[in-house]
């Protein structure tokens, strides 16, 4: 069984994504590709001096040539370059494992979130993770690397959707937890109330995050097309209905159009990246469209 990426997306996949870049419209805390320096110490390749050796510090980053010629123990500090740090929020609840035909909202959603943190490593800049339901249930700290990216995808692929959903509610505590500005993705079905996401999605911006919402729906939750009388059980709570959907076609599409407008409005005005992607999309040509759009936009 294929592990990380390899799980996730094919090498013919990988080699067209790997030509796109993910750019922040926004002054984040960073910028593309380690292009600028910033004067904290980190962890990236570029020496920048020592410093005494404390209990807690990493003995990796001890210098032990420093040792040999003084018998103290030093660390090396680096230059922390100032690489744009991409958050990805990927919706592990329970109605994220909904799917009408071959692929669950949950499979979509990872999918594209391997896509966009591909893209992100390759261009040199840095990807973490947050899984969350209720609340947050996995967190990986932004690193630049494939390996990080690869040990993340693994995690990823080891989750399964099946909490109850408190998105508004997650992303708050997310948004709480990235200290430093960042661009975070949101990669969910967004069942929650309108007005709770809005505050949600406030919240980041707030905090100067530049912000895209990926809203993953499956077709079926946007029109209701299914042709014959069934049995609707919600995946949370379990709760069993008997309808016809063609019968509440028409003022199921309304309500929910509702829904997504109210959605869209609140993104729009505090200048969110919204896109709606259906599962029935071609995950590959919708990345690669989205991103060469978005690069457009930034030039």
């Amino acid at each position: 069984m294929a592990e990380g990426i390899a799980s996730f997306l094919t090498p013919e996949q990988l080699a067209k994504l790997g030509r796109l870049l993910l750019l922040s419209r926004y002054v984040v805390e960073g910028n593309l590709a380690g292009a600028h320096r910033s004067p904290r110490k980190g962890s990236s390749s570029e020496f920048a001096d020592h410093k005494a050796y404390i209990p807690g510090d990493d003995p990796k980053h001890i210098d032990w040539k420093v040792f040999g010629r003084t018998d103290r123990y030093f660390v090396k500090r680096y230059q922390d370059e100032t690489n744009l740090r991409v958050y990805l929020a990927v919706d592990r609840s329970a109605s994220m494992a909904y799917g009408a035909d071959k692929i669950t909202k949950y499979q979509y959603a990872c999918q594209l979130a391997a896509a966009i943190g591909y893209v992100v490593v390759k261009a040199r800049d840095s990807v973490g993770l947050f899984m969350h339901s209720e609340t947050i249930d996995f967190r990986m700290e932004a690193a630049n690397s494939f390996l990080h990216l690869n040990n993340m995808l693994k995690h990823m692929q080891s989750i399964r959707p099946g909490a109850r959903t408190e998105v508004a509610r997650s992303l708050h505590e997310i948004a709480e937890s990235i200290s430093r500005r960042a661009l975070v993705v949101i990669v969910s079905d967004l069942y929650d109330d309108p007005e709770a996401l809005a505050l949600a999605f406030a919240h980041f911006r707030k905090q100067h995050h530049d912000v895209i919402v990926f809203h993953v729906l499956d077709p079926t939750e946007v029109d209701l097309s299914f042709k014959k009388g069934a049995q609707f059980e919600d995946m949370e709570t379990h709760e069993v209905v008997t309808v016809d959907p063609r019968a509440l076609a028409k003022d199921y599409q309304a309500v929910f159009g509702q829904f997504l407008d109210a959605i869209r409005k609140s993104c729009s005005t505090m200048n969110i990246d919204y896109r709606l992607c259906r599962t029935d999309q071609n995950m590959e040509t919708f990345v690669r469209a989205y991103l060469e759009e978005r690069r457009r936009c930034s030039g």
